[in-house]
């Protein structure tokens, strides 16, 4: 909104200056053409920094609109106070305005940027020459458009010499800015061809002035000439918007009836915005990628747009009956963005800039999707292992138990089969509260985090140390942390028992930098952590990583195996 506002007072400024000092020095309505012509340069400038306040490109326009109108501003003050400031702004203004049409509008076209890291020092040098010839001009005393005596031959000599290396560079840059005509691309070549035309009409309006300076020239030809200097750039311009949807502006016509509609395609920025508020508001991940797609089809407007995960998911946005155009991957290969023809034109390198923009979200909305599902799978894994558990273990065991019992009443058994009884089942509720414990084990209810890593680690038969800070005995998290660290550590000692063959575990639990870590270290065989897969740790991983935290995995064979978990917490 502050970026938009300044544009506007830019342009009110510019044409403020514009019509005033040409009102001022040369009288209306005789110059009602040129000063509708002049207008268009702030007009232009102002609708493309409103439209795109990120591309600098217009704010170029605005600078140069804002030169002319405080030239202009100078001429015509400086016919009614010729001693003074006045005649120092219509010096520099008009230096600037010409330096900047000359060398930065067609240098930065069309998007505000140099062409490459080779063109880095013409900017400052054309700004040294600009800066010299007005100011140099504005000491001699010299209207730099017209000379006629010089007071300070010096500063004539300045203003002099930085005008010529104006007119050098702008030749190079013209030259440049052909050369990339001819090596654009399809989709931008009408543009370019726009500015070659606009800068040539220019060009030959600085000519035909400068012919009348001699005599050479008639007072109609001088007008025209006056008119293709300020307009031609603006004109062409407006051209490459209207006609080649320059930086993806558009008009047309809506309706049945004759409006003129400018519309235009959201902002890289406006796109982000939109997408994190769909994303934040939309749960389900398959949804979420939905989402995804539909935003990439409609800010490149495309015919379809596809997002594929690494295991295959795909969800298409539109009807995907031609092949791809072009496929963005996402970071950390977790899957890439498909897109087809695009409804209008081949896709340019502003449309690939967004994609790549676009793939920040789409990177964290595939994790997210392929997280939640990884989570629902290990949800569904240990479900049935706990029904199987339950099945072939104590169900077995409780249905044994029924059927002894059944016997001894019917034999009217003695007491040494009551006891074998009595034993079955203390056996049965020993092994349902191992089963429960495995689920959620009562002293990490009861005790806490420490607690229950201690009584786990006490029933290990090897050696195993559990070390933590005082404070953090009696330290209680949320369920959900104490939960994920708890059978972490419990994963990773397992582990150590049944594939490392540890002869010593140490399990570290500290707190410190918003952060609760586990660290489990055994002396077992090790392995190449690079080659293995992580299986049960897999799924805590994932646990771990839905509450903001991460787990890591060392090992070297003969050297043992180090795990690293970890979840933020309040200090």
């Amino acid at each position: 909104m502050t970026s938009r506002l300044v544009a506007g007072l830019l342009a009110v400024a510019s044409a403020a200056g514009i019509v005033v000092g040409t009102s001022v020095e040369y009288g209306l309505p005789a110059m009602l053409p040129f000063i509708l012509v002049a207008l268009m340069l702030p007009g232009v400038g102002w609708l493309l920094a409103y439209r795109r306040p990120e591309v600098r490109y217009g704010w170029v326009l605005l600078a140069a609109g804002l030169s002319l109108g405080v030239g202009m501003l100078g001429t015509g003050l400086s016919s009614v106070a010729p001693a003074g400031f006045f005649p120092y702004m219509q010096s520099v203004g008009l230096a600037l305005f010409y330096g900047l049409t000359w060398i930065f509008v067609p240098l930065l076209f069309p998007d505000g940027r140099l062409p490459s890291r080779r063109w880095r020092a013409v900017p400052w040098i054309a700004g040294i020459a600009i800066a010299a010839h007005g100011i140099g001009m504005a000491r001699a005393g010299l209207d730099p458009s017209n000379p006629a005596t010089v007071a300070d031959p010096v500063a004539a000599l300045v203003g002099g010499t930085g005008q010529f290396v104006t007119w050098i560079i702008a030749g190079f840059v013209f030259c440049g800015l052909v050369l990339r005509w001819r090596r654009s691309e399809r989709s931008e070549r009408a543009q370019y061809a726009c500015m070659v035309a606009g800068v040539a009409a220019t060009v030959a309006g600085a000519v035909l002035t400068m012919l009348f300076l001699f005599g050479l020239s008639t007072p109609w030809l001088v007008g025209l000439a006056g008119l293709a200097l300020i307009g031609s750039l603006p004109a062409a311009i407006g051209v490459a918007i209207v006609r080649h949807r320059l930086l993806d502006i558009r008009f047309g016509i809506r309706g049945s009836r004759l409006h003129l509609v400018f519309d235009v395609r959201p902002t890289v920025g406006e796109m982000l915005s939109d997408l994190g508020t769909a994303l934040e508001n939309t749960p389900e991940p398959v949804e979420q990628l939905r989402r995804l797609a539909a935003a990439v089809r409609a800010g490149l407007e495309l015919r379809w747009a596809a997002v594929t995960l690494a295991d295959g998911t795909r969800v298409v946005a539109g009807q995907a009956e031609e092949p791809a155009v072009l496929t963005m991957p996402v970071r950390g290969g977790l899957g890439h963005i498909e897109c087809g023809p695009r409804d209008a034109g081949p896709l340019t390198n502003q449309d690939r800039r967004l994609l790549e923009a676009l793939a920040v979200p789409a990177g964290l909305a595939i994790q997210s999707a392929g997280l939640v599902t990884r989570l629902v799978n290990a949800q569904e894994a240990e479900r049935r292992r706990i029904e199987r558990n339950i099945h072939d273990g104590v169900q077995q065991q409780l249905v044994a138990l029924i059927a002894g019992i059944e016997l001894a009443r019917a034999t009217g058994a003695g007491a040494d089969m009551l006891a074998h009884l009595r034993e079955q089942a203390r056996q049965t509720l020993a092994d349902l509260r191992e089963l429960a414990a495995g689920i959620h084990p009562s002293s990490l209810s009861q005790g806490g985090l420490v607690e229950a890593v201690e009584e786990r680690c006490s029933r290990l038969p090897v050696r195993t140390t559990v070390t933590s800070a005082p404070a953090l005995r009696s330290r209680r998290f949320p369920d959900e942390i104490e939960g994920a660290m708890y059978f972490t550590v419990s994963e990773a000692v397992t582990n150590a028992l049944k594939h490392a063959g540890a002869a010593t575990i140490e399990v570290r639990l500290s707190q410190a930098d918003g952060r609760l870590t586990a660290a489990v270290a055994d002396d077992g065989k090790g392995f190449d952590a690079s080659l293995a897969r992580r299986r049960g740790l897999a799924t805590l991983s994932d646990r771990l990583d839905a509450l903001g935290g991460g787990l890591s995995v060392g090992s070297e064979p003969g050297k043992g195996t180090w795990v690293n978990a970890w979840v933020p917490v309040d200090e």
